[in-house]
C-alpha cells in the first residue's frame, strides 16, 4: 500500500499510518531462566503467525569452557536433529591490546551435518565471562522453503578476550520447524532466552 501525501505535505507531516500498514514490532512470547540446566527447550510458540522469530540471550554463563548452540525440530519429529549447512566467523580483541584476529571459523561450520550449530565459543567460566546475543530464524513455518538463520554472539572469552562470533546458515528441510534447543557441548548453564515474535 503506498502513502499518499496530499497538499504537497512532507513525509515529516505524517503523524500517523492508515490502519492497514503494519509498523513492525517484537513480540515477546516466552521467557526461559536457566539455572544450572543442561538444555532449554522451546516447544510451543513458533508457529506460522511470524514469518520471523528471534531469540535474545541474556547473561549465558556456563559451568565448562566449551561451546554453546543450536538444534531444531521438524513438526512431527523427535530429537534435534535436523540438517543444516552453516558458516561461521569470528572477531577477537584481548584487553591488553596486544591481539586483535578477523577469521573464517572452520570448526564451527556445517555441510549437511546434523550437529548443534555453534553460536559462541571459549567464553570462559569466570565470574565476570558470559555471553549476549541474538539469534534470528526466518519462516520456520515454510514447508516449501529451508529456514535460513543468522546469529550474532558476545563474549568475555577466556584468556581476557572480547569474542564476537557469527554465524548463519540454513535448516536443509521443508518440513516446518516448530522446536528449538539450546545447550552447551558440556557441562550446564546459567543465564536467560527470550524468544520473540517480529510481527
Amino acid at each position: 500500500m503506498a502513502i499518499k501525501v496530499a497538499n504537497n505535505q512532507s513525509l515529516t507531516a505524517i503523524t500517523a499510518l492508515p490502519s492497514a500498514v503494519s509498523s513492525g514490532a517484537m513480540v515477546l512470547l516466552e521467557t526461559q531462566t536457566a539455572s544450572s540446566s543442561s538444555t532449554i527447550d522451546f516447544t510451543s510458540g513458533i508457529d506460522d503467525t511470524y514469518d520471523e522469530y528471534v531469540f535474545k540471550f541474556y547473561n549465558i554463563h556456563l559451568s565448562a569452557n566449551t561451546p554453546f548452540g543450536f538444534q531444531g525440530n521438524a513438526a512431527g519429529g523427535s530429537g534435534f536433529d535436523e540438517t543444516i549447512t552453516s558458516t561461521s566467523f569470528f572477531s577477537r580483541h584481548d584487553e591488553g591490546d596486544g591481539t586483535s584476529q578477523l577469521a573464517y571459523s572452520t570448526a564451527n561450520d556445517q555441510a549437511q551435518g546434523t550437529s548443534f550449530q555453534r553460536l559462541a565459543t571459549d567464553q570462559g567460566t569466570g565470574n565476570d565471562e558470559n555471553m549476549g546475543g541474538f539469534l534470528h530464524l526466518f519462516n520456520p513455518s515454510s514447508t516449501t522453503f529451508v529456514k535460513h538463520f543468522i546469529s550474532n554472539c558476545q563474549s568475555a572469552q577466556a584468556s581476557d578476550f572480547s569474542m564476537q562470533r557469527f554465524a548463519a546458515g540454513y535448516f536443509n528441510t521443508t518440513s516446518a520447524i516448530d522446536e528449538i534447543q539450546f545447550k552447551p557441548e558440556s557441562g550446564t548453564f546459567d543465564g536467560v532466552i527470550k524468544l520473540y515474535g517480529i510481527s
